[in-house]
């Protein structure tokens, strides 16, 4: 055809027709004209045959300086960018042009040649039920609004490296051993059975900060929540990734999939952070989905889970002081007065702090985290001091918690108007009366939506119509009628067990 060079397929297929058919019959079925038909008669050789390489058009501009400027640099530098090269020549010459820096390509072709020796990957015949891995991996890129705020948060990823199979847990703070252990049997749960072998990284990130000690405590710690599922744990070489590809390459197809999953919701914002993991919960029952006959059949030789779990938590003794609460991990927590001088111990998970007095579990708390300053920080529930506040309503004006203490934004808000407003006792006892209220009739929501109009309007809240508001309905209230029954059927049942038992 006109402006197509002839191809090698072409010609073979003309000569194959030539032996049957005429010439211009043969020329048509190879899709060529008949002069070029006529050229191959001529000539039998092949396009490729005949091509010769392409020789240089123009002068090399830098044939004066490669050799003695350029290669020098990259057998000092191997590293170096061809645009550094490039931009060095040209504050050494300044009369080089930019078109030059087309011609640097040279420098692939001569590390091609002289070059270092690069790393090789060996890729791996995987086993099945032979090794599971794990990793985190970070979500900064991704932006995700957890009740209007921006949730900080990595994921803890699993990954079985035969079949593929995959876990995902939100974890919402930093590399640590309980992330881990929480995260590794939470899948192996969800899978069913465990692996032969468990790789992860050198966990050089829950080890950052940590005394020797500390670290061969964390360390015999792994080695024993490995042994409790009997997995051999192994772990890459520090700094090495793709000792660990078989995660560290599903981390970027799993956000992707978050990303997507993102945009095609066409929101970030989620209720709550059991709506967000439910949402990850969805997006890997999907892609598992996609390997159920090859998870299924790597299930099938998985060793058996044992009885129980094994703990996935930290403990540690507090004491809860006057103050009506206690300091964990450079956090003050508020908790329920009646503890106070108690020494319950605390139970921490990556989201939640459980406290147990004696044996038995009496609270849960959300886990705080000290600020990125290094202060400390405050998880407060103004349930727990409402009623400590309602005899010393002016503690509420320093207090060292109080931006921590407001249940919605829109408290905060109204005491900062009530301050500009009124006198400092009477926006105190104001704002203590506005808390009970939300505590004692469990209005905080429809209490806030208010209060949020009262500041609009620029007015102050009048606390007499808010307790008629929120005043019980009577008529709302359930009948109820509790039956008593006969002590009669108890002696007959308990004559019944007499005669039974003889």
């Amino acid at each position: 055809m006109p402006g197509r060079h002839i191809n090698d397929h072409q010609m073979r297929l003309y000569m194959k027709s030539r032996l049957t058919e005429t010439k211009p019959a043969a020329a048509a079925q190879a899709a060529m004209s008949l002069m070029s038909a006529y050229r191959i008669e001529s000539d039998p050789r092949l396009p490729s045959q005949k091509a010769l390489p392409r020789g240089r058009r123009r002068p090399d501009p830098l044939i004066e300086i490669f050799d003695p400027e350029v290669v020098p640099m990259l057998q000092a530098s191997p590293g170096l960018r061809p645009i550094a090269i490039f931009e060095e020549m040209q504050r050494r010459h300044p009369g080089l042009p930019d078109c030059v820096r087309r011609t640097l390509g040279r420098i692939h072709h001569w590390r091609a040649l002289n070059g270092q020796d690069r790393e090789v990957i060996f890729r791996q015949v995987q086993q099945p039920g032979q090794m599971g891995l794990s990793d985190f991996t970070e979500m900064g890129d991704l932006v995700v609004r957890v009740s209007g705020i921006e949730l900080d948060h990595r994921l803890y990823h699993f990954r079985l490296a035969c079949s593929g199979f995959e876990h995902a847990h939100v974890i919402l703070g930093g590399e640590s051993y309980v992330a881990l252990a929480e995260g590794l049997q939470n899948a192996l749960w969800a899978l069913g059975g465990a692996p032969l072998e468990h790789r992860s990284d050198s966990l050089s990130a829950a080890f950052r900060n940590l005394d020797a000690d500390a670290r061969e405590d964390l360390t015999r710690r792994y080695d024993a929540l490995c042994r409790h599922y009997h997995m051999e744990p192994t772990r890459n070489n520090r700094s090495i990734a793709h000792e660990n590809g078989a995660i560290e390459s599903p981390h970027g197809h799993l956000k992707n999939a978050i990303r997507d999953a993102l945009l095609m919701r066409g929101t970030i914002d989620f209720e709550d952070l059991a709506a967000y993991r439910s949402f990850i919960d969805e997006i890997i029952g999907r892609k598992n989905a996609r390997n159920l006959k090859r998870i299924d059949a790597e299930r099938a030789v998985l060793q058996p889970l044992p009885d129980t779990r094994t703990a996935d938590y930290e403990e540690e003794l507090v004491y809860v002081t006057s103050s009506g609460g206690f300091v964990l991990r450079k956090v003050f927590y508020t908790v329920p007065s009646r503890l106070i001088r108690h020494k319950p111990r605390a139970r921490l998970y990556d989201d939640r702090v459980e406290l147990i007095v004696g044996g038995t579990h009496v609270l849960t708390l959300v886990r705080g985290r000290p600020g990125r300053d290094g202060k400390h920080g405050h998880v407060v529930d103004y349930h727990h001091v409402i009623h400590a506040l309602r005899r010393k309503p002016m503690a509420l004006l320093n207090l060292v918690y109080r931006d921590q203490l407001w249940p919605r934004e829109a408290y905060r808000h109204m005491f900062d108007h009530l301050c500009e407003r009124l006198s400092a006792r009477a926006a105190c006892k104001l704002m203590v009366e506005l808390l009970s209220l939300a505590h004692d009739r469990a209005c905080e929501a429809e209490l806030a939506t208010l209060l949020s109009a009262d500041l609009d309007a620029h007015r102050l809240p009048d606390i007499n119509e808010l307790r008629t508001r929120f005043v019980p309905d009577l008529a709302s209230l359930p009948q109820v009628s509790v039956q008593l029954t006969p002590l009669r059927l108890y002696e007959a049942l308990n004559d019944s067990c007499i005669g039974e038992a003889a």
